[in-house]
């Protein structure tokens, strides 16, 4: 069994972040490994189809040796930001990079539009109840005894965190906890399975059904989109509707409880509520 000591300050430098360098390595593995990640199936396939082209198989070897990453620095990092603080063996950020461009980011926007209603979630549980109520939430491993956290996922011989804090970092490619640190100012950071995982890959037609005759298509369409969490912007470009359309039509969705609006820093996540996705699954 693994422990963590959270000092005072420690509790103080809670933060939360993504990282695309973790979730592009991450899901490398699950693409070697698909009978534990059963759930990106869909992603998997292709990514299967990739891997059978001898260069990019090549270009991407690397990854197989790389056991884990930096923790993430900050929030929103791009994935550059975070190659600049890779080990420097030979062809690693390349590796990265092949498989980043190939197999990630062309579904980035979705994957991060996951991840970020995870924080939203989480800040606000932390809001309403408290650090411990989150962590106790953030997988069933974790448990805390007196100032220290537990999970077999955890460093056994992990020292107190000597009041920098820790960094919370969701994940889509990861089935347990992951503790991440290096030497030098990084703030160590614990990984865990993002809530709603399951939404990543759903795909539904909504056109020419009750759904889409009941709402209209385009509001149709648009609260199929919401089955996993998605931007004004993101919406717009997978429905080809208007910024301002699409701002439109959420309103009249979000009034009549079919989704939910989540604010993230700059940017708000539409979410089918719970009612919309039970319209979802009878349309």
């Amino acid at each position: 069994m693994g422990a963590v000591r959270f000092g005072v300050d420690d509790i103080a430098n809670v933060r939360f972040a993504m990282s695309p360098l973790w979730e592009t390595v991450a899901s490398y593995q699950a693409a070697l490994d698909p009978g534990l990640h059963v759930v990106h199936l869909p992603w998997i396939r292709s990514a299967l189809t990739l891997l059978r082209d001898a260069d990019l198989a090549e270009r991407t070897a690397p990854l197989k040796s790389l056991a884990r990453t930096p923790p993430p620095r900050c929030p929103l990092a791009e994935i550059e930001e975070e190659l600049a603080f890779l080990s420097p063996a030979p062809g690693l950020a390349d590796a990265v990079r092949a498989w980043w461009g190939a197999a990630v980011q062309p579904y980035w926007p979705r994957i991060r539009a996951v991840l970020e209603a995870d924080i939203a979630y989480r800040t606000r549980q932390l809001a309403e109840d408290g650090i411990r109520q989150v962590f106790a939430g953030l997988n069933p491993q974790l448990t805390w005894s007196g100032d220290t956290l537990l999970s077999p996922d955890l460093p056994e011989s992990a020292p107190g965190l000597g009041g920098a804090g820790i960094t919370l970092a969701p994940t889509a490619f990861a089935v347990r906890c992951h503790f991440l640190t290096e030497d030098g100012p990084a703030q160590p950071a614990l990984v865990y399975p993002t809530r709603a995982v399951g939404t990543l890959w759903e795909r539904r037609d909504p056109t020419g059904d009750s759904l889409a005759r009941l709402l209209g298509r385009s509001r149709a369409q648009l609260l199929t989109y919401t089955s996993s969490p998605a931007t004004t912007t993101q919406l717009a470009a997978r429905t080809g509707l208007s910024l301002g359309a699409v701002s439109q039509h959420l309103t009249v969705l979000r009034e009549a409880g079919l989704v939910t609006s989540h604010r993230y820093r700059r940017e708000v996540n539409y979410a089918a509520s719970d009612l919309g996705v039970a319209l979802l699954e009878r349309g």
